[in-house]
């Protein structure tokens, strides 16, 4: 059986994601999410219990290495059913000038609740 179509609406998710995150538009990002959602970085996991859990000053932690936008490196479809798909990522985070600030590897799993696909887990080595 084909998982075509689940691939397809897991990656707009992530589309909508980074498009979201680059706009630091926080409800519109928040809507890419599937609640609750575990995020594991800097040895720390967060269990994210539903909009509102972000605070509207998170965009601004960034700015301080000079963050500017982000962009998808690869998204790799590491296994995939109807409902969920699971990504082998790579995101690099850039300055205004497109000068590089890092690159982060990370797994996602984006699952497809109630007609909605959404980020239910992701693990990175971003801080």
């Amino acid at each position: 059986m084909s998982n075509d179509g689940a691939i397809a609406g897991a990656r707009a998710c992530l589309d909508a994601f980074m498009v979201a995150f680059n706009a630091r538009d926080l409800p519109a990002w928040e809507k890419t999410f599937n609640f609750p959602s575990i995020r594991l970085a800097s040895n720390t996991m967060a269990i994210i219990d539903g909009p509102g859990w972000h605070k509207p000053d998170m965009f601004d932690k960034s700015l301080g290495d000079g963050w500017h936008h982000s962009g998808w490196d690869r998204r790799d479809v590491i296994h995939s059913g109807e409902d969920k798909v699971h990504f082998d990522t790579r995101f690099t985070r850039y300055r205004e000038d497109g000068s590089v600030i890092g690159h982060f590897d990370s797994i996602y799993v984006v699952t497809l609740e109630d007609g909605h696909w959404g980020i239910k887990c992701r693990s990175s080595f971003a801080p």
